[in-house]
């Protein structure tokens, strides 16, 4: 597995891949990877391309109120990890790589990115757009791969590489899930014992919606009872709709493609998790 940490080393590995293997692929992470992000490699390693995993942490995407510095890093699990998965390069750049200080452009995307995490997190989407921008024209991959957990970040990819005309496919992979059915997050492991045994009553609430939904009754009186329910709980819910899947406009009632998402906090955890209706 080759290591690159400077764009010349990069653009170097990156054109001997493609010479040998005829195609790239590009998971982007921030490190401290787990089960998902093997499961993201393992995909990608899947379809036959050159598989390039990035690990950066990404400044631009937290708030001020946001502890950046919190953000666990592993550099040496994570490299473990990744020979296990197969992957042929690791992209590691520093700030400065990504971000030089006469830098001028970043990428603002409106529709999908307009409620939601967007309204809890202002800004935070700009800095997901303009880093992966940044990681697609550096890499120039074919596809990459992206967590369904993260659904509205996934749609927020999706139209910014639509509406900019860019090169390459983005592909969702299916959210991973321990054995209590709590997606797999880097964050899930700052939750204490007790609030690691509460966590799953936010996709058992997925769950009842889903059951209850699935007769097109009118959605707002069952996500208010499961709102209720979650708070009651001990969750601090920022949000729990029902939404059209790749535009997540709020929708009343069950429809093809609708999707249920969620953000809650729990102590000092902020857990997000959704579920398509099918």
């Amino acid at each position: 597995m080759l290591i690159a940490r400077t764009l010349p080393d990069l653009r170097a590995a990156c054109a001997a891949l493609r010479a040998q293997r005829g195609s790239l692929a590009l998971v982007p992470t921030m490190g401290a990877l787990h089960e998902g992000h093997k499961t993201l490699v393992r995909t990608a390693v899947a379809s036959g391309a050159a598989t390039v995993t990035s690990i950066f942490v990404n400044p631009l995407q937290f708030g001020a109120s946001e502890d950046l510095s919190r953000y666990p890093r592993d550099e040496e699990g994570d490299l473990a990890k990744l020979r296990e998965c197969g992957c042929d390069l690791v992209w590691m750049p520093d700030v400065a790589t990504m971000y030089p200080p006469d830098d001028t452009t970043t990428i603002t995307v409106e529709g999908p990115a307009g409620r939601w995490e967007g309204d809890a997190r202002p800004g935070h989407f700009r800095g997901v757009a303009t880093v992966c921008c940044k990681l697609f024209g550096q890499v120039r991959p074919d596809r990459a791969y992206f967590g369904e957990k993260d659904w509205q970040q996934l749609q927020v990819i999706k139209r910014m590489v639509a509406d900019l005309l860019l090169p390459l496919e983005i592909i969702g992979v299916e959210t991973v899930r321990e054995s209590d059915d709590l997606a797999l997050s880097s964050r899930n492991r700052f939750l204490t014992p007790d609030e690691r045994g509460l966590a799953p009553t936010l996709p058992q609430g997925l769950r009842a919606a889903i059951a209850t939904l699935k007769d097109g009754r009118d959605a707002e009186p069952v996500l208010a009872a499961i709102r209720a329910h979650l708070t009651q709980t001990g969750f601090e819910v920022d949000y729990f709709a029902l939404v059209d899947g790749p535009s997540l406009a709020p929708i009343p009632a069950a429809r093809p493609g609708a999707r249920l998402i969620t953000a809650a906090k729990l102590g000092s955890v902020r857990l997000l998790d959704n579920m398509g209706l099918r």
